[in-house]
């Protein structure tokens, strides 16, 4: 009699021990994430008639990710960038403000290279479209001088400290380059082609693992 209430003491035991093994394990194999990241920095844009001229970088980008393995996810969501910046086309001088819109999809790789501390890359293509474009000159102002979607690539690179269990911040970079361009809509001042290229921000990145 005794053993048998040692065996079913004991059985209850590993039992209580493997389920609490379980949940922990559940909760740090969390296959998805929200990752939040934006910064401030400079491109170029880059015209097929017209000069080309730097503008500021102002960008704000939040994705959802999937991991598919234990270091390898894939991730998607939305993004805001502002660009401003003052030149000049055969129009004459001008200050220029463009809102882009851009849905990119990504593949992500993160480690933990100490301890709290991890690094994360992302990478893919980008669609994007124009929100909002405004150039205004010396006397007068024309909007939505281009429009319809484009197309591109985007790499980032972080290094977080991972403050608890499901959340983790740090820094940030992210670069990235249109493939394609946009074009002028008809009865504008001017006729053209333009895309943004070497755009590159430095900023932060959250993490917050589910």
């Amino acid at each position: 009699m005794k053993k048998l209430n040692v065996i079913l003491l004991l059985t209850t035991f590993l039992a209580f021990t493997f389920a609490q093994a379980q949940d922990e394990t559940e909760k740090k194999e969390s296959k998805f994430s929200v990752m939040a990241f934006g910064g401030i920095g400079y491109g170029i844009m880059d015209s097929d008639s017209q000069p080309n001229y730097n503008v500021n970088a102002n960008s704000a980008e939040l994705v959802f990710n999937y991991k598919l393995s234990e270091k390898v996810g894939l991730a998607t969501g939305g993004a805001y960038t502002s660009l401003t910046g003052n030149a000049f086309n055969y129009a004459g001088n001008f200050y220029h403000e463009r809102v882009l819109i851009k849905i990119p999809l990504l593949v992500t790789f993160d480690c933990f290279v100490a301890d709290n501390f991890k690094f994360i890359a992302h990478l893919g293509p980008y669609a994007q479209t124009i929100y909002k474009d405004e150039y205004t000159y010396n006397s007068f102002r024309v909007e939505d001088v281009y429009e319809g979607w484009n197309f591109g690539f985007q790499l980032g690179l972080g290094f977080l400290y991972k403050f608890g269990d499901c959340f983790s911040a740090g820094l940030n970079y992210s670069g990235q380059s249109d493939f394609s361009k946009f074009e002028t809509n008809n009865g504008q001042v001017l006729n053209d082609e333009q895309r943004l290229k070497n755009l590159n921000t430095i900023g932060l990145i959250f993490i917050l693992d589910f």
